[in-house]
């Protein structure tokens, strides 16, 4: 008997482009020195009072209406009383049963393996996240850095069925965070991590009926979407053989963790169907109205995401769909070709260099864009330098080498060393004499019906030139004058 995967997420993105924490005035920024960016309301001091970052509400609006939620007519906070050591008032600002939280029941669609897929949103909403705790040999430290931070909770249904999905989608929601401006999305600073529900069930049973479902067990705070593929993937693997033991039916509902190191999932605890928070209204933040106008602002704000720029990029430029993919992936990588392209660089070109030599070079040296010596400018001219045949097609991909390894313009590396292609067909013709004269022996095998026969004539004149003659002047000058010779 077959099996099905029953998968859903509850993904942890921080809204990182604000400049202050959701309820306090502290920067919100990552910093890698601990405990620099707090407040007394981070810490939970007595007498504190929160007050509510508008653009965090108004981003998290914005990301529900790109996942097609229902809005709520009026924002409430709330708060959920659970004890845990890095959050220090004891219990966390969010949102949860109030009428609707920033947004519920939408749905998204996705690219998987070449087909679309879509996944429903149970609810979306806003909340601030905990400090951070480092488990060291024999003590623990915490950092309230991130004590504050607005934090966004996606919860899906469970429409994944596998792996794949549930990374397609991650990687698709981040894509949509980044165009938004909500967050970079760096799952390395922490700015994102995810809660992975896994189930089976008997694979001829109806998938849309809870009935059917198997225990749901929650592998908590997977901090990687690699971690997440191999954490689905190990649960399936380890229920399915408990299935086949005939054992799945006794598995109690369960929280475990992913282990790195040992590649599996570790019960952490046994887990009810629903833990009792004690959720309340937080009395001092009251409840405010969104009004229809300022919904209506936030919608025409929402700019263009990565799917419409693939599309224009398909139908304005003539770009592949291919090629188009991996320029939309990350938006900066984008925003690279996008300033590129408005210098007047004609847009395959561009893109054949970005996707190329660019994203190679990142990520062999394993940098980001923003890290980069190239700039759009320097690429514009160096594109330019190639077109006029200044340099050669094979010598801009030296003059891109020399550029990175010297961190120098190039148009300066071109001058220093010396690369300008000799176009003047008076001088090249000068050379070719040259060459045929001195070629007199090879002249008499020179076969004007294979393709390859002037490759060794066209390499003595770049011998002489150094490669600085024109390839294709060279070569249409060179050939003209051996067939005449040989008729």
């Amino acid at each position: 008997m077959g099996y099905r995967a029953k998968i859903g997420l509850e993904m942890h993105c921080e809204i990182s482009e604000t400049n202050t924490k959701v309820f306090s005035s502290a920067r919100n920024s990552y910093s890698v020195t601990p405990n620099e960016n707090i407040r007394a309301i981070d810490m939970a001091f007595p007498g504190i009072l929160p007050v509510v970052n508008k653009e965090a509400v108004k981003m998290a609006i914005m990301a529900s209406m790109v996942l097609n939620c229902q809005q709520p007519k009026y924002m409430y906070f709330e708060r959920k009383n659970y004890y845990y050591p890095d959050l220090p008032k004891g219990f966390q600002l969010t949102q949860e049963t109030k009428p609707i939280p920033v947004g519920i029941y939408g749905h998204v669609d996705f690219e998987c393996n070449g087909k679309v897929c879509r996944v429903r949103i149970n609810n979306l909403h806003l909340e601030e996240d905990a400090a951070s705790s480092d488990h060291l040999y024999d003590t623990t430290v915490i950092d309230y850095n991130r004590a504050g931070v607005p934090l966004l909770e996606l919860v899906t249904d469970p429409d994944l069925t596998s792996a794949d999905e549930a990374v397609a989608f991650l990687e698709h929601m981040r894509t949509v965070y980044q165009y938004l401006g909500i967050s970079e999305a760096d799952s390395k600073k922490g700015q994102i991590r995810c809660d992975v529900n896994v189930s089976i069930m008997d694979e001829n049973l109806d998938p849309e009926e809870p009935s059917n479902f198997g225990t749901k067990v929650e592998v908590k705070n997977v901090n990687s979407f690699g971690g997440v593929r191999d954490a689905i993937n190990y649960e399936i693997k380890r229920q399915t053989k408990l299935k086949e033991e005939g054992t799945y039916d006794d598995m109690p509902q369960q929280t475990r963790r992913w282990d790195e190191e040992s590649q599996s999932t570790i019960f952490m605890r046994s887990k009810v169907d629903a833990v009792d928070y004690k959720y309340f209204v937080e009395p001092n933040i009251p409840k405010f109205k969104l009004t229809d106008e300022w919904l209506e602002e936030i919608r025409k704000s929402i700019p263009e995401l990565a799917f419409d720029r693939k599309n224009r990029y398909m139908n304005e430029y003539g770009l592949s769909e291919y090629d188009s993919d991996i320029l939309v992936k990350e938006k900066k990588i984008s925003d690279f070709f996008e300033d590129t392209v408005k210098l007047g660089t004609d847009p395959k070109e561009a893109c054949n260099w970005v996707n190329g030599m660019i994203l190679s070079y990142l990520n062999y040296n394993m940098i980001t864009i923003d890290e980069f010596y190239m700039t759009p400018d320097m690429l514009h001219d160096l594109i330019k330098l190639i077109d006029d045949k200044t340099i050669s097609s094979k010598q801009g991909k030296e003059v891109f080498a020399k550029c990175l390894e010297q961190q120098k313009e190039p148009v300066q590396i071109v001058k220093d060393e010396g690369m300008m292609q000799i176009t003047d067909e008076s001088s090249i013709e000068i050379i070719v004499d040259e060459v045929l004269a001195e070629q007199a022996e090879a002249i008499k095998t020179y076969d004007p019906e294979n393709p390859k026969a002037l490759d060794y004539f066209i390499g003595q004149v770049m011998k002489k030139t150094r490669g600085k003659a024109n390839p294709s002047t060279a070569y249409k000058m060179m050939k003209e004058k051996l067939d005449n010779m040989t008729k």
